[in-house]
This record gives structure tokens, sequence and C-alpha cells, in this order.
């Protein structure tokens, strides 16, 4: 099995042909910006719905099982920083097979999800004009993005880094603006509002502990995303300094942007009442007297949406790159542009988005639950994979390496085995509810039929057939 630093990855990571443009400023804020999405603007209701004011709880209980697998990603990168960061190291010490069914996985996930954001661009903007067809914003977004990503790395970092900004700047005026109204009156005649709403309404766990675990699925899918961090590292300028202070800095954003954005609607608003007259942040803003909130969270979320997008070409391009290098796409995919950027993979990816902004204008809406299900399941299995593979990276070094490594994993192997055990009961939850039972239809299906390609096609890459033996 391999361990240290290959010749051939340290090419890869070092003097490959992509460049090493992304500053501490971008990947620290594309950290914190892949945690913020559309669903926190919409005031997360749906999953309020479930878990009424305890909905925190679950918030925090999968931050924490982020956490952990974000330092088990971070260890790996920073000890070898490539451009397929997981599906890289899941070839590495899980065999050639995990490493194919992680990195196509992933592709698929991320083109799922950014028909949804685009779909969700076409829809806001909709509010402003609703004369012009829907077809025309979806294409415009992903055409916008689409040419940021085919510019330079620098152009991508650049307008995420703008991006995230903007979502941050706005929680944290939420957040200011309602603990005025909690703890002094602003907006409310100078009546201070507290935060008893927090448990007259059935109680702090209305729905009991089963709420709390039907509300797991939606939450996971709300931190889909901050794995990117580790597709950075083939791109980052310092990566043994700056994806540790990413990673590092996660769950303290979850709990001040998740949880404390939470803690104020809740406290203003009675849970059962939220979602039934529009979006919480819209409501708070108005009653602080701002007038034009409606126009202001539109915009934000917009925003929001384009910035997940932005995020996920760059990610599927990345990954249909790297796969290409091992020789588990055409080698068409591998070539970069002189501005080092994989031009051909992330066509290839922008050419799927258009057949799948066209579908979903031909199914019918209940697609949206399940796309975010068949996310969540594709997450899950990227989840997992790292895990394993950190398992399997940690127990291949000696000691004398382990205790030299730069970045370790908290609590190892408990920490590990704790996390995956979390995310089989999240996969237990969604079997169990009719709604997303679809994603493990779905999943199981994509990944069988990706397993037939990798055996039909012999696509295991010439360097990991020496792993295959060791892995298996």
């Amino acid at each position: 099995m391999p361990v240290g630093n290959h010749p051939a990855h340290a090419e890869t990571a070092q003097g490959g042909p992509l460049k090493r443009e992304l500053g501490e400023r971008h990947i620290r804020l594309m950290a914190l910006g892949a945690c913020i999405g559309v669903g926190l603007f919409l005031g997360s209701a749906k999953a309020i719905e479930m878990a009424g004011p305890a909905i925190m709880l679950s918030y925090i209980i999968g931050g924490l099982a982020i956490l952990v697998i974000m330092r088990a990603l971070g260890e790996m990168a920073v000890h070898n920083p490539v451009a397929g960061s997981f599906s890289r190291y899941a070839q590495d010490y899980l065999g050639p097979l995990a490493g194919f069914l992680t990195g196509w996985n992933y592709w698929f996930l991320w083109l799922v999800t950014c028909v949804a954001e685009i779909t969700a661009v076409a829809i806001y903007m909709g509010i402003w004009f609703p004369d012009v067809p829907r077809w025309i914003w979806a294409l415009a977004a992903l055409g916008s993005m689409g040419a940021v990503n085919l510019i330079a790395v620098k152009a991508f970092g650049e307008f995420e880094f703008w991006f995230a900004l903007i979502k941050i700047v706005t929680i944290i005026a939420m957040v200011l603006g309602g603990i005025g109204i909690i703890a002094f009156g602003l907006g409310n005649d100078g009546v201070a509002v507290g935060i008893s709403n927090l448990w007259s309404n059935g109680g702090f766990m209305p729905n009991g502990v089963t709420g709390v675990l039907m509300s797991l699925q939606m939450v996971m899918f709300a931190y889909l995303g901050v794995e990117m961090i580790g597709l950075t590292a083939g791109e980052a300028r310092n990566p043994q300094k700056t994806i540790p202070q990413a990673i590092g800095s996660v769950f303290w954003r979850i709990l001040l942007f998740y949880v404390g954005a939470l803690f104020v609607i809740l406290s203003i608003y009675p849970w059962n009442e939220i979602g039934s007259q529009g979006s919480p942040f819209v409501m708070t803003f108005e009653r602080l007297g701002i007038k034009t909130a409606a126009g202001i969270i539109n915009f934000v979320v917009i925003t929001a949406a384009l910035s997940s997008c932005n995020g996920g070409i760059f990610s599927t391009g990345r990954m249909l790159y790297s796969l290409a290098q091992n020789g588990q796409a055409p080698a068409t995919f591998a070539r970069t542009s002189k501005n080092g950027v994989p031009r051909n993979a992330l066509l290839l990816s922008i050419g799927a988005l258009l057949l799948g902004v066209l579908a979903n204008y031909l199914v019918p809406e209940k697609v949206f639950v399940w796309v975010t299900s068949i996310a969540t399941f594709g997450a899950i299995w990227t989840w997992v994979m790292i895990l394993l593979a950190q398992l399997k990276f940690r127990a291949g070094l000696s000691t004398a390496e382990r205790k030299a490594l730069k970045y370790r994993m908290w609590l190892w192997p408990l920490s590990s085995y704790l996390a995956l055990a979390f995310l089989v009961l999240v996969v237990g939850l969604m079997a169990y509810f009719e709604d997303t039972r679809v994603a493990l239809y779905i999943g199981p299906a994509f990944l069988v039929l990706l397993t037939a390609l990798y055996y039909t096609f012999r696509l295991a890459p010439k360097e990991a057939q020496g792993v295959a033996s060791t892995a298996s």
C-alpha cells in the first residue's frame, strides 16, 4: 500500500499543469461559503417543521460529524495535496475501484446539485422579472459561472470570495439585528421579545427525539460542499498552512452561522409559524424597519445559488481532470489550457448541466425532493470513503511517520468509527422516510452501473494495479 509522497503524486501536487493561485483568503471564505447554502436563507422551514427549536441540536450533531470528516480529509490533504483529493486517496488506500466510484459519484452528485441551484437562480430572478422565461435565467447563470471557471482558477477563487462575503455579512447583520429585537425590543416598540419561543410552543423538542432524527437527512444536505476544500489542495499556494486553518474553523463557523441564525429566528417567531409567512430573514429585516428586505434577501439567495453553481462546476471539472490523469476517464480531460484550467473537463460538465437544465423543465416539482436526497446519498458515500481511506492511511504508517504528520486526526480511530456510525444512521433514516427512499434506489444503482463500466472497460490505472492486491 502506498503511504508516503509518491514521486508521481508529488509531481501532480507541486509541479503539474494546475496552477497554485488560490490564496489563504480564497480558501478560508470558500470553506465558510460552502456551508451556507440557499436552504438557510429560505428559513430551513422544512427541517424546523420536523424538529422545532431542537433543530439546533441536529445542526450541532451533524456539525460534529462533519468536523471529524474534514479533519480526516485534512490529514491526508496536507500530507499529499493533489487535485483529485478524496478520489485519489480512496484509490491509494482502498484500491482503484473505490477511487473510480468515488470520483465519478462526486461528479454526478455535483451535476445533480448544480441543476437545482441553476433552477433556484431562475425562480428568484423571476420575482423581479416575471415576464422573462425562466430558462433564460437558468442559461445565463450556467453561462456566466461556466465562463468564470474557464478563465483561470484565480477568477473562480475571486468570485467565490465575494459570493461568500455577501452571505456572511447578511447573516451577521440578521443575527445582530435579531439580538437587538430579542434583548432591546428593536422594531417592537422597545419591548424585548426574549427567548421564550424556544420552549413555549410544545417545548424545546415538540416532536421528541423522532423529530430531531427526522431532520438529520435535511441537515446533512445543508453541509454538502464542505469537502470541496480538499479539492482546492492541488491549487492552493500553501496547502500545509491554508487547508488546516480552513478546516479548523469549519465547526465554529457552523455554530455561528447556522445555530446562531436559527437561535435568533426561533426566539423571535414561534417555530410552528415559520415558513407560513415567507422567509424568516425577510421578516426579521422588515421588523427592523428595512422596507427593501425582500429585495435584499432575494439578491443574497441568488448569489448563494450562483456560489454553489460556481463551486459545483469547479468540483466536477477538477474531479474529471483527476480521473483522466488516472486513466479512468478519456485522456482529453487531463489536458489543461495555458492558464492552468482543465478546459475540456469543464466543458463536459457544463454540457451535462445544459441537459440537466432542460430535463428540469420536463419533470414535475417533486424532482427537488429527489435531487436533495440523491445528492445527500452521494455526499454520504464521499464522506464514508474519506473516513475509510484515512483509517487505512494512518494504519499503514510507522510510529515515526505518524508522529511526523503535520496535521492529525483527533482521537483516532474512535472518532472515525463514531462518524461512520452516524452516517449509517442517516442512511437508515433515508430508507425509513418515503420521500427520501428514492435516493437509496438511484444512488446504489448508479454505483452498480459504474462498477460494471469499470470492469467492462478495464479502467484500473496501471500505477494502481499493485495497490489493488494490497488494498484488498
